[in-house]
């Protein structure tokens, strides 16, 4: 006994099935004759083992073969298998008939029996597989009794799928579907009933003994999607979800995983689809050097050029456990790339020109940035040294490297600035359009609204405070932002960035603002608690710098549709050159003087739009002091 079970690991148990299959074969060949001629009166001798089964037995094994067979798994039989079976007896049936045909002229061949062969066949090869499946399948259900009962919601495909992953693991048992489709009531999927509405999860659930929920429906939008947590929570159960395809793709999520509610999935907006052929076709076998690849947006821009077919990355980072970090994680999901670590500060013109020079990129995604509204309102040398002094070093050196692409990541925050983070960002953006010639490097700047996760957003914060057991602190209670996830706003700057425009300003489509007050109620809720019973919301009021709304697109920049149906290209505006390059100069003095009034008088004359905002707007200085002149001006 213990031989067999060691013949049958070792790597025979196909080998058994091939045997088994060419078993089968021979049944249905001497079962039919033998049918078919044991009613005729005078039969004919027929023998076990003759010439003529074994020219039948090579042809149907071959057709076998030919026809992959052998390529699946009893243990996963399923419809495909059957398929196979189906194609393997049907083309074995013209290939015995051929073979047959040439070697005796069909003597002592049954018409019927070949014509009802295949049938058969199918029958004796498909039984045992699927019995088989059933029978382990069975065991599963029996060995899983100390298993989690759980509750599916939703019998879609997705639901369907789920139902298998769980049995072949044995982990879970799922004991019911819920659905809302009234078709559905009272049926069976994959020998699961279908129990009732998802709104009856609560009363279901005890009556079931369940102890999760799963939430089978990938495609539901957002409004579906509250209200089917909502009524999760009103159970008092833990509930999960099956990730979303495009999350599995991405590598956000792996195959079969069971993930948390996250709150994108919530937010009501529905993501930006890029045109990855665009993107690949730009991007692939090219150079790409990233500032800021330590940081959320940073890490994650490589990870996406890293995916997308870059041939080499560099990585210029100033903190070392965030540039080991990326660094490794890239290497682990990448190991065929090569990689350029560089520790440095992206202002630094030595580190610079090292980087390129080593690099030699094609492409540089500009990423660093200071970006926390209340820290730069007082903190405004840092805020133009980062976000304007290091951005002109950078951009200036790229166009006399050479480099064929500079794209520089922006923010909502550049229109209309009422903060300095916006006002630094917009004197960026106007920095790279004071550079840009028709002939040299390409400036691309991109912007969109707030970065769910990423480091000092909103929702780390909310988090914490949840944590912590509250209260979650919320500025004003009308208060909204546009919101996009990480890897979505890497993708609208590659987007961007294979559009191919020599020189722009990308905005996107960002749908409809969120209410922070929803999105603070909407964390609660995920983290299995009630906003205002369990955990309260206090509002702080604005901070300095900080808008009640933000705005997407300024009334002086003309907007036009680009390839992407959701990425909108802005005309720049007219920006006075001279007035650029005395300013900027102006700035460094200021900055290495560390004269905050000088570079606040600066940064006002050449960003006249900018308004501070609350408390801080008290405190500046008018912003007439300087005036530079305005008549050679630049618009393309």
């Amino acid at each position: 006994m213990s031989a067999w079970k060691d013949w049958w690991s070792s790597g025979s148990p196909r080998l058994a099935v091939v045997l088994h299959d060419l078993a089968m074969v021979w049944v249905a060949w001497q079962g039919l004759h033998r049918l078919r001629f044991g009613v005729m009166l005078h039969p004919p001798a027929m023998s076990w083992w003759s010439t003529e089964v074994a020219v039948v037995l090579v042809a149907q094994g071959l057709v076998f073969w030919q026809v992959g067979l052998y390529r699946g798994l009893w243990r996963f039989a399923s419809v495909p298998d059957l398929w196979n079976i189906f194609k393997a007896s049907a083309f074995g049936l013209f290939a015995i008939a051929l073979a047959l045909g040439l070697y005796n002229r069909w003597e002592m061949v049954s018409r019927i029996a070949l014509v009802l062969y295949p049938l058969v066949l199918m029958g004796l090869l498909g039984a045992p597989r699927l019995l088989y499946r059933a029978w382990k399948d069975s065991r599963m259900d029996r060995g899983g009794q100390a298993s989690v009962r759980i509750l599916i919601l939703g019998a879609g495909h997705a639901g369907e799928a789920l139902v298998r992953d769980l049995r072949r693991f044995g982990t879970y048992q799922p004991a019911g579907f819920l659905d809302d489709a009234s078709r559905l009531r009272g049926s069976k999927v994959q020998g699961v009933p279908v129990l009732g509405r998802i709104d009856e999860v609560a009363e279901i659930a005890r009556e079931t003994a369940a102890r999760l929920l799963v939430i089978a429906m990938p495609s539901a939008d957002a409004d579906a999607m509250q209200r089917v947590v909502v009524a999760c929570e009103q159970s008092g159960l833990p509930f999960r979800m099956v990730p979303r395809l495009r999350d599995v793709l991405e590598g956000r999520s792996l195959p079969g995983e069971l993930k948390e509610v996250a709150i994108e999935d919530l937010l009501g907006r529905q993501p930006v689809l890029p045109d990855w052929k665009a993107i690949r076709s730009w991007l692939g076998a090219r150079s790409v050097l990233v500032t800021g690849a330590g940081g959320s947006i940073g890490s994650e821009l490589c990870r996406q050029c890293a995916r997308h077919g870059a041939r080499r990355i560099t990585l210029v980072e100033r903190d070392e456990l965030a540039l080991i970090s990326a660094e490794t994680s890239l290497r682990r999901d990448f190991p065929d790339l090569e990689y350029i670590p560089v520790l440095g500060d992206c202002g630094d013109p030595a580190v610079i020109a090292f980087a390129l020079q080593t690099a030699e990129p094609e492409a540089v995604f500009h990423a660093a940035a200071y970006k926390h509204v209340p820290l730069l309102e007082t903190q405004l040398r840092e805020a133009v040294r980062n976000n304007v002094l290091a951005t002109e070093t950078l951009a200036r050196a790229c166009r006399e490297t050479g480099v064929g692409t500079f794209v520089l990541i922006s923010t909502d925050k550049a229109v209309d600035p009422g903060n300095v983070l916006g006002a630094t960002k917009r004197l960026a953006e106007m920095t790279c359009q004071a550079l840009a010639d028709q002939c040299g490097t390409r400036f691309v700047t991109v912007r969109f609204g707030n970065v769910l996760d990423s480091a000092g957003s909103v929702v780390p914060l909310f988090r914490e405070q949840i944590r912590n057991g509250g209260p979650v602190t919320v500025t004003d209670p009308e208060v909204t932002r546009y919101f996009m996830t990480i890897p979505e706003a890497c993708q609208l700057i590659l987007q961007a960035s294979a559009i191919g425009t020599h020189e722009a300003i990308y905005t996107l489509d960002m749908g409809e603002p969120v209410p922070i007050r929803v999105l603070a109620e909407q964390m609660i809720r995920l983290a299995g608690k009630q906003p205002g019973r369990d955990i309260s919301i206090t509002y702080t009021g604005l901070r300095p710098g900080e808008k009640l709304h933000e705005t997407l697109f300024h009334a002086d920049e003309r907007y036009r549709a680009t390839a992407h149906p959701k990425i909108l290209l802005a005309e720049p505006r007219a920006i006075s050159m001279q007035g650029m390059e005395i300013g900027m100069q102006q700035l460094r003095e200021a900055s290495d003087r560390y004269d905050r009034d000088a570079m606040g008088r600066v940064l006002r004359a050449l960003v006249p739009e900018f308004q501070p905002i609350g408390d801080h707007a008290a405190s500046q200085p008018p912003a007439t002091v300087v005036a530079f002149p305005s008549r050679i001006a630049r618009k393309t």
